[in-house]
């Protein structure tokens, strides 16, 4: 790999300019791109210097990009990641990594053989305050946390007449809030915790059961929010609304883990903070340079009082892929292996929506 990385970009909607701008504020090129047309190809090249627009897929892997970012409409991603794992080539993918467990675990397993660097951003982990709590958890065995609860909500489908490809069951997959964000927040829990889930009963509620412009709505499949109930293998118990349709909240991710001593909570619209709470008193933490977690202090380049959010932790990401890709490691970058496991919790807590039971989720 060259000293700055060459990337290749497939997808120029919103993630794939996410991608690139943070590709390259840490130091990557942005070398080719791939759009769903011609136009918007040449388009998003014009943006980047260094970017030659390409033809399809082959013609991008051919310019020798050190790795690929994946950031198309969901049914498209175990295509091209198939192909891209095929040539020899690291990839990024945009969660969900497939929208079938089968096709998860096949590409896992492919990508495993291969011996390639992988990645799905679950950027989330990189807030310092979220690694902070971690490092506390972590250093405290008998914390015994047994309430781990949270919502991730959003507004952007809350107008009837919003539609996206999102919505449709043959283009995003067969959930949509929870396999959108929902996936978020149990990477979260468990990436802070330790804990993994187990079993889930789930309900799916929608706010329109049509979408589209008056006079052109069409029937939704897919769920505008989840409400999902939980057990872990260490016996906790848990709940997470999720919501696409809540009006006022932008991207209000929020977790407490609760213990009888000692309980947190974060907001990831807040993210300079961490609550912390005692039976006797209670701590709000501010990010700081000098709090005590190595982990947080990787990610943590500001002086306190100078707000990080959403994309420096992308831009952490990044950072953290190159290093894999050039053979450094790269301790919590979420992986293939990640993002099969938001794959077996999505498909769990679909068949427990369908059913009504409590569902099984695969270790």
């Amino acid at each position: 790999m060259s000293a700055r990385p060459r990337v290749g970009i497939v997808g120029t909607g919103f993630m794939g300019g996410v991608h690139a701008r943070a590709v390259t504020a840490v130091g990557g090129r942005v070398a080719a791109v791939l759009g769903s047309s011609p136009s918007r190809t040449a388009a998003a090249a014009g943006r980047w210097p260094d970017a030659r627009p390409a033809a399809d897929l082959d013609d991008l892997l051919a310019t020798g990009v050190d790795v690929v970012h994946l950031c198309t409409p969901n049914h498209l991603h175990a295509r091209d990641a198939e192909r891209i794992i095929a040539a020899g080539v690291p990839v990024v993918c945009e969660k969900p990594l497939a929208t079938t467990v089968a096709d998860a675990e096949r590409l896992t397993a492919a990508a495993d053989t291969a011996g390639l660097v992988t990645a799905v951003p679950f950027v989330y982990r990189y807030h310092p305050l979220v690694n902070e709590a971690r490092a506390r958890i972590a250093a405290d065995p008998d914390a015994g946390l047994w309430l781990l609860h949270g919502s991730y909500l959003q507004d952007w489908l809350g107008d009837r007449t919003t539609d996206n490809w999102r919505v449709h069951p043959g283009l995003g997959g067969d959930t949509r809030a929870f396999g959108d964000i929902g996936v978020h927040w149990c990477d979260l829990m468990e990436y802070v915790t330790g804990h993994r889930i187990t079993r889930v009963l789930a309900r799916f509620g929608r706010a329109f059961a049509e979408r589209g412009p008056a006079g052109a709505r069409t029937a939704v499949a897919t769920e505008d929010g989840a409400v999902v109930s939980f057990v872990t293998d260490r016996g906790a118990i848990g709940s997470l609304v999720v919501s696409q349709a809540s009006a006022g909240r932008k991207n209000r991710l929020w977790f407490s883990f609760d213990g009888p001593d000692r309980s947190y909570a974060f907001d990831q619209e807040d993210p300079e903070q961490l609550w912390i709470g005692g039976r006797d008193a209670t701590t709000v933490l501010r990010r700081d340079p000098a709090l005590p977690s190595a982990r947080a202090d990787r990610f943590d380049p500001l002086p306190a009082g100078h707000p990080q959010g959403y994309r420096t932790c992308f831009e952490d990401f990044a950072a953290d892929v190159h290093a894999a890709v050039g053979g450094r490691a790269a301790d919590g970058l979420p992986t293939f292996a990640d993002g099969l496991r938001a794959a077996r919790i999505s498909a769990a807590v679909t068949a427990s929506a369908v059913h009504g039971t409590f569902t099984e989720v695969p270790a």
